[in-house]
């Protein structure tokens, strides 16, 4: 039982770790590809940091006597 799902792990590490390296090529890649990757990573924590806070603001509203 225990053996079923090692495997699946086994496989979600080992992409992960490859995924990683993939990036790491690109980021130092040659031209603008280290911009672009530095670009499309600060949009992403932005629409998260955006899209988080205005989750938790609406969480704290349904807690909040008005």
């Amino acid at each position: 039982m225990v053996t079923d799902t090692v495997v699946p792990l086994n496989v979600i590490v080992d992409n992960i770790v490859e995924m990683n390296e993939l990036f790491a090529d690109v980021a130092t890649g040659e031209g603008l590809a280290p911009l672009l990757f530095l670009v499309g990573t600060v949009l992403i924590a932005f629409s998260l940091g955006v899209f988080g806070f205005l989750t938790l603001g609406s969480v704290g509203s349904l807690f909040t006597l008005d």
